[in-house]
């Protein structure tokens, strides 16, 4: 879930000549990670464990789905998810109910949310007017031929291991699923999160409608749940294949190993 900072391309942040000297231009290289990047992707991470975990708590309240702007008991679910109730008027088949946390839940469910919501949009706004998004998501052209971004697909359905170069940028594949997590899945979980309150539904009628209703706008919440935490599973997955030290440090400190900056200063280079 993390974001690079721009890859440095200006000349004095690279060696003009080949040398023998190893560490030679190492420190004159860009953090791979701004500080503000860092500090947004890691409340962001916090923010959204505590919306997995009580959104969970949410969840065993009443474990059925359904479509329009109503849904009870009483009435036929689109589809019910096979887990226990905390509520004994919930018809799930199980013969025991869980132990009720709505209270607690809902509460930090929406101090999260708050917290997700702002810090996205102070991380919008940086990536925007500094031109992040652009130099570092936005793929070029030339990755996205077939036979490219078809290598990439094939190399992370095999889970090979990321090259040392690869620590300093992402691959198409990689920056179209960022773009598609940034641009899409969060606006849209934030969306219908914000349409399953009453308050946001006054104000905002016609925001709720579109979505089908207020279980509409539940029922998506749930499945676009689903789809970031899949994200984030793979993405703690490629983390691991790629060495956690190795991933994680950047993202904490801003800086790679001084190994990893000679390899990248050494392949700068050699392609400049």
């Amino acid at each position: 879930m993390g974001f690079p900072f721009p890859i440095p391309q200006h000349k004095n942040c690279l060696p003009s000549s080949p040398s023998n000297d190893p560490t030679k231009g190492v420190g004159s290289l860009r953090p791979r990670h701004h500080v503000l990047v860092r500090v947004t992707h890691w409340l962001i991470v916090l923010g959204f464990l505590a919306l997995l975990v009580t959104g969970g708590e949410i969840l065993t309240c009443h474990p059925r789905f359904y479509w329009g702007e109503t849904g009870n008991v009483n009435m036929r679910p689109a589809f019910i998810v096979p887990i226990p109730s905390s509520r004994g008027s919930v018809p799930t088949g199980y013969s025991f109910v869980l132990r009720d946390q709505n209270g607690w839940g809902r509460s930090l469910h929406f101090e999260a949310a708050w917290i997700v919501i702002l810090t996205s949009l102070f991380y919008g706004a940086f990536g925007f007017f500094q031109g992040h998004f652009r130099r570092n998501l936005v793929p070029a052209p030339s990755d996205l031929t077939p036979k490219k971004f078809g290598n990439d697909i094939v190399r992370h359905l095999r889970f090979e291991r990321p090259s040392e170069e690869e620590a300093w940028s992402y691959n198409a594949l990689q920056r179209l699923t960022y773009l598609l997590v940034v641009f899409v899945l969060s606006p849209l979980m934030i969306w219908t999160g914000l349409a399953r309150s009453q308050a946001f539904g006054s104000v905002f009628p016609s925001a709720v409608a579109i979505l089908g209703g207020l279980q509409s706008a539940r029922t998506l919440h749930f499945f676009v749940a689903i789809l970031l935490v899949l994200f984030l599973v793979i993405h703690v997955l490629m983390i691991f294949l790629a060495g956690l030290r190795k991933r994680v440090g950047p993202m904490i400190t801003g800086r790679v190993t001084q190994q990893r900056e000679q390899v990248w200063t050494k392949f700068r280079g050699e392609n400049s």
